[in-house]
């Protein structure tokens, strides 16, 4: 009897890795839900239900096996995949030797997992409350995002968040019930939360509907008032993008900052100490002509990162003819707060003003990484020049000797 059981597990062994194996090669990326993590939740489910229900060995048996199958269809084709499942099903079993009694049962259960096909017996009742036992489960709400995000990645059907929300509240209450008395037992209860959670969700969607057309209307009167969005977000696009042009600008000074620093202290303490020996002496230029174009790096390098200092003040004069930048904290860094908060109630009650602040910031910015990256361009062409002069350099020198 053990020997028995022991050789079943074994073949349920071989199907687990069978199919995360066929899954891995075959299947899709865009099966965010049917896939080895959905069969490993079904035939968990089944065995679930199985144990709690009047069948015999053998058909448990074959009903797990068919519960690791039934989606193996996927890796060739969605539409039809049933029909795929069962192929791949009886090559599976042909070569693992299984009872054609046991073959005619996964079939038999495989077919009858067609949406919207009616359970005939017990077996299939079992499977069918097993691949739909998400419905109660407290993950329901993630792998119901999965299957709407396959959908979608699959260009099966696009539902938006809110459409999706309804079609699941139907499916709920229309469409799907369990067969099983397992099931309607001990997960009606979990399945009754999914739904509330569901109902919920679209309650609050509607009381929030009703607020955006509040806000819409409130919108629409005052839309004269205040930035139009469009522009609000080139103005923040394009300054994020400039301050990332600006990181990138410091991080490429501090790699030849360093790389240069490396350098120099090998030459110092390695090359350097050792060209007093008359046998060294030829070293003596190329070690020099390296050094030098790491110090002239260096200091290219800190030039394109010190920051400028600038006068941090302005004069009311300027804030009414907008000739100054408030925005910078360079122009207003030694002022008194009372002067500066009266130079920002200028400015916004201003839109113009507010857009021109804006632009002649941005332009600034540009002007400041302009300047960067083309001190950075030298300094890298510096750096690429000394590297292949010093290697030039030590190989006349090593020819020589």
């Amino acid at each position: 009897m053990a020997e028995t059981a022991e050789k079943i597990q074994e073949s349920f062994s071989k199907a687990d890795q069978f199919v995360l194996e066929l899954f891995k090669k075959k299947l899709p990326n865009s099966y965010l839900y049917h896939n080895y993590n959905h069969t490993v939740r079904v035939v968990k489910s089944t065995k679930e239900i199985a144990e709690n229900s009047q069948i015999n060995v053998k058909q448990k048996d074959a009903l797990i096996l068919a519960a690791w199958l039934h989606d193996t269809g996927y890796t060739k084709t969605r539409d039809g995949h049933e029909e795929a499942s069962i192929e791949i099903a009886k090559d599976y079993m042909k070569k693992e030797n299984v009872d054609d009694e046991t073959q005619q049962i996964v079939v038999e259960l495989i077919a009858s997992t067609k949406m919207g096909q009616e359970p005939q017996n017990e077996l299939e009742r079992i499977l069918k409350d097993a691949d739909n036992s998400h419905f109660a489960k407290e993950y329901y709400a993630q792998t119901s995002e999965f299957l709407r995000q396959e959908l979608l990645l699959t260009e099966t059907k696009k539902f938006t968040p809110s459409e999706w929300r309804e079609e699941n509240i139907q499916m709920f209450t229309h469409k799907h019930k369990f067969y099983t008395d397992y099931a309607a037992r001990n997960w009606k209860n979990q399945k009754d939360e999914n739904l509330i959670s569901l109902l919920k969700k679209e309650k609050k969607k509607k009381k929030k509907y009703r607020k955006e057309e509040v806000k819409a209307k409130l919108k629409a009167k005052f839309k004269d008032e205040s930035p139009d969005r469009g522009v609000q977000t080139l103005y923040r696009t394009t300054l994020r993008n400039h301050i990332k042009l600006s990181d990138i600008a410091d991080t490429k000074a501090n790699i030849l900052l360093s790389v240069n620093a490396i350098i120099i202290s090998l030459a110092l303490s390695n090359m350097i100490p050792k060209l007093d020996a008359p046998s060294n002496r030829h070293l003596l230029i190329p070690t020099l002509v390296l050094v030098v174009f790491s110090v002239a790096s260096i200091i290219m390098s800190i030039l394109s990162t010190r920051p400028n200092v600038t006068s941090g003040e302005f004069t009311r004069e300027q804030v009414k003819k907008k000739q100054v930048n408030i925005l910078f904290f360079g122009n207003f860094h030694k002022m008194k707060y009372d002067q500066y908060q009266w130079a920002i109630n200028e400015i916004i009650y201003d839109k113009d003003y507010i857009y021109e602040a804006l632009t002649k910031d941005l332009y600034l910015l540009g002007v400041v990484l302009n300047k960067k990256y083309m001190l950075l361009r030298k300094t890298y062409t510096v750096f690429m020049i000394g590297i292949i002069i010093s290697v030039i350099s030590f190989i006349i020198a090593f020819w020589m000797m």
